[in-house]
């Protein structure tokens, strides 16, 4: 059941968390976990704990179409990754400003990927 546009943009403004789904590329399964966000001018940024070698990142990689929940506000994005240095780097900053650098630093490990959602 998809969020109301409105309730959805409301909670990912308020929340630090969200929980996405994402089929797995072997298994064809919902894949569930939570994960850290950045939400900015429509746009939903997630970056992978360990870059490109994270397996939601990978999963992603071959079925681009994600579900979020933020508290109950659930819907389905289609993602864009990410690979150039510059962007992620953008990114990344994006993570320092909201988390702080130092637990950007202790959570991730590997900055070479990003992704991106547009949030209509």
């Amino acid at each position: 059941m998809a969020a109301g546009k409105d309730d959805l943009k409301d909670r990912l403004s308020r929340y630090h968390g969200i929980t996405i789904t994402v089929t797995g590329r072997k298994s064809g399964r919902a894949i569930s976990m939570p994960v850290w966000f950045v939400l900015e001018d429509q746009k939903l940024y997630l970056l992978p704990v360990r870059g490109s070698d994270t397996q939601w990142y990978k999963n992603v990689l071959k079925n681009p179409s994600i579900g979020i929940d933020a508290r109950g506000a659930k819907t389905k994005l289609k993602i864009v990754p990410v690979t150039d240095g510059k962007q992620v780097a953008s990114v990344v900053e994006k993570f320092r400003e909201k988390y702080g650098a130092g637990d950007v630093k202790k959570y991730y490990s590997k900055f070479d990927v990003a992704v991106v959602a547009q949030v209509s």
